[in-house]
């Protein structure tokens, strides 16, 4: 089985079976992909992301405010973990830094100093809820590494998801409690050097995502992406390590429910009896 650890439901492009989010996803499905989280980008896209998850059981959710999303107002650490709580998400995130287009466009995208916050925030949020960060990081490395050693709690953990930096940084994440995410950019003909990250950060803190409607894998590049697509990534992975991509589905599969352990499926009752007269429970 694969998981798509990162994808957003809510923004698929119309045209990706006919804009039928059933449909995506049981294409999904049908590829042996049983697990979704669906994150959010404001903490106002709880309520669909929340009818999303009610109809389909094995999609979780996040909440969490982007970096580059622009807001009249700030949600204090309060209102997140309340929002976190009433919408049953199993995570905090996206959140994190993106400096990118700070000097292309500064008056379109929150100030440093507001993006620093807004982060600052939701690390104490998910420490205080003792859930897992979702964590967004472009042109701000430093600072994003600084801010997950003060404010995130390693035995808790996180994940850099669509990760795009150098096998330095996914060291230092992984020594912090962290899971490094590939998505369908490690497929990319000029990305050897995040291939390299897929080979040399162990498997068991590795994930598997999409990220669509964004950035689709090669042989699909170009389209709207789809949460069937985590295939490729795998496969991409698998190829770079030598190994088989079955091996790279249950370990990353297994990676997921780890650090997402309010997405875990409940044992069936035949489990628990058999855990219960194990001791186990």
């Amino acid at each position: 089985m694969f998981v798509d650890s990162h994808c957003h439901l809510d923004r698929l492009d119309p045209n990706t079976h006919d804009g039928s989010i059933a449909a995506t996803l049981e294409a999904a499905r049908a590829r042996d992909v049983g697990q979704f989280l669906a994150v959010a980008v404001t903490l106002d896209d709880l309520p669909t992301l929340a009818a999303i998850a009610r109809e389909h059981d094995d999609v979780a959710i996040s909440a969490g405010v982007h970096p580059l999303h622009v807001l009249d107002s700030e949600p204090d650490v309060e209102a997140i973990k309340e929002a976190a709580d009433r919408y049953g998400a199993v995570a905090i995130g996206e959140c994190g830094l993106d400096y990118h287009y700070l000097d292309k466009t500064p008056d379109r995208v929150p100030s440093r100093e507001v993006q620093r916050e807004r982060f600052r925030r939701q690390l104490v949020a998910a420490a205080e809820l003792e859930l897992p960060v979702i964590v967004h990081t472009r042109d701000a490395r430093e600072e994003t590494l600084e801010l997950i050693r003060e404010h995130s709690d390693p035995a808790i953990g996180g994940v850099l998801h669509c990760f795009t930096e150098d096998l330095e940084m996914a060291r230092e994440a992984v020594r912090h409690g962290f899971y490094i995410s590939l998505s369908g950019i490690a497929t990319f003909r000029n990305a050897e050097s995040l291939r390299e990250v897929a080979r040399r950060v162990p498997l068991d803190r590795l994930l598997i995502e999409t990220d669509s409607p964004y950035l689709a894998p090669v042989p699909h590049r170009g389209k709207p992406n789809e949460p069937a697509w985590v295939v490729e990534v795998a496969q991409c992975i698998a190829q770079a390590r030598g190994i088989s991509v079955d091996e790279v589905a249950m370990q990353t599969t297994a990676n997921f429910y780890h650090l997402f352990r309010g997405a875990a499926p409940e044992p069936s009752a035949e489990t628990r009896d058999i855990l219960a007269r194990a001791g186990l429970v």
